[in-house]
């Protein structure tokens, strides 16, 4: 199938799905290589681009999806009704964090880490489509996984967590340290 083609059909199949769709799922009904979907896929965003589109393909990782241009947003909201933007605190942020780096992780491994309850954070993250409960863990009590979404790769602009930032080693020692001092004052204090 040649690259036009093949443009095409993953524009169909992106479109009537709706959803993220694998580079593989999309090579698998194609009967094309992976290499050949990037390349089409990438001829596509090009020409969404040059033609100024108001959609624009996304990778996820490793899967592809049609999304409507961020800028657009405005237009759509009344429309659509979506939320225009939500509010992340510095708690949700911190919350977040855990969960991306260290999933799949349950509440009380994140309340663990942070030293307070985090039910409210992890409850608003999951409204916001940034988490996503992942199963449960095989343990007393059988506590629920989180984990991060398809949404917050793409609110965050990174196409795989692979491509998250790491910590620096200074970083975490500071981090142990404060946590350990913070967990001191908490005891002294009866907390």
């Amino acid at each position: 199938m040649d690259t036009n083609k093949l443009a095409a059909v993953i524009e169909g199949v992106l479109f009537a799905t709706g959803d993220a769709v694998s580079v593989e799922k999309l090579a698998e009904i194609t009967e094309s290589t992976k290499a050949e979907i990037e390349k089409a896929s990438e001829q596509l965003q090009s020409d969404y681009e040059a033609e100024g589109r108001g959609i624009m393909l996304t990778h996820v990782d490793s899967k592809l999806q049609l999304c409507t241009k961020s800028e657009l947003y405005p237009y759509l909201s009344d429309v659509a009704k979506i939320k225009k933007d939500y509010k992340l605190t510095d708690i949700m942020l911190e919350t977040l964090s855990i969960v991306a780096y260290k999933q799949p992780v349950t509440k009380l491994q994140v309340e663990a880490i942070r030293g307070v309850n985090s039910d409210h954070a992890v409850n608003r993250l999951v409204e916001y489509g940034l988490v996503k409960e992942l199963g449960r863990l095989d343990a007393p009590g059988r506590p629920i996984l989180f984990g991060t979404t398809d949404e917050f790769l793409r609110a965050f602009g990174v196409d795989s967590l692979d491509d998250l930032p790491e910590i620096a080693p200074e970083h975490v020692e500071e981090f142990r340290e404060e946590a350990e001092e913070e967990a001191e004052e908490k005891l002294n204090l009866g907390i």
